[in-house]
């Protein structure tokens, strides 16, 4: 997160270096579905090494909140459930033009806040330079803690796709061993706070 001043000491601090490129998980995980995104975060997070220029984040479902996690980062990737219009289940990949469709079929509130961020971020020119949406077409929607059988089958695919991203981009990710996973802490995983009040 960058910061430019610590207002409490009246001290000009430095900023905190981004990582390049963002993968951001955003949803909610109380409403079955809608959980997609944070659970291939989780996914990533437990089953591979992830290089020092990518930076994992569990967004939940914060707004204005992620302004400085996106500010002028190279690529970000969002995974969350999508409202494309293709049957519930599939795996949706969207990227350059396709990405405002996202925004305008949205499945919950968040999404119009990330637009919202982004569209901020253009004002400022501080946008990132290239977004680009893994989806999953939610099968239920209910308060449920959980995916469905439907939509957890898409969690690898959508895990690999990701992998195919960064490997575009020039990124690597080595699978974790099993000794590595099973020192796994899902309390490491960074997250949003202001999302999880």
């Amino acid at each position: 997160m960058n910061a430019n001043a610590d207002y409490m000491f009246n001290e000009q601090l430095e900023e905190f270096p981004s990582a390049p490129v963002l993968i951001l998980g955003l949803g909610n995980c109380l409403i079955e579905d809608e959980g997609i995104g944070i659970a291939a975060i989780e996914y990533l997070h437990k089953h591979y090494l992830i290089p020092q220029d990518v930076e994992l984040l569990d967004g939940g479902t914060s707004g204005m909140g992620l302004l400085d996690d996106l500010r002028s980062r190279q690529h970000v990737i969002v995974l969350d459930a999508v409202n494309t219009g293709h049957q519930p289940g599939k795996l949706v990949v969207l990227t350059n033009d396709q990405v405002p469709a996202f925004f305008r079929s949205k499945v919950s509130p968040h999404q119009l806040a990330l637009s919202d961020v982004l569209a901020v971020l253009t004002l400022t020119d501080e946008q990132p330079e290239d977004v680009s949406v893994i989806g999953v077409e939610p099968v239920s929607l209910k308060t449920r803690i959980g995916l469905s059988d439907k939509v957890k089958q898409q969690l690898k695919p959508m895990v690999n796709e990701v992998i195919n991203q960064l490997k575009d981009l020039g990124y690597l990710l080595r699978p974790k061993s099993q000794n590595e996973i099973a020192q796994y802490n899902p309390l490491d995983i960074e997250y949003d706070e202001r999302a999880n009040p």
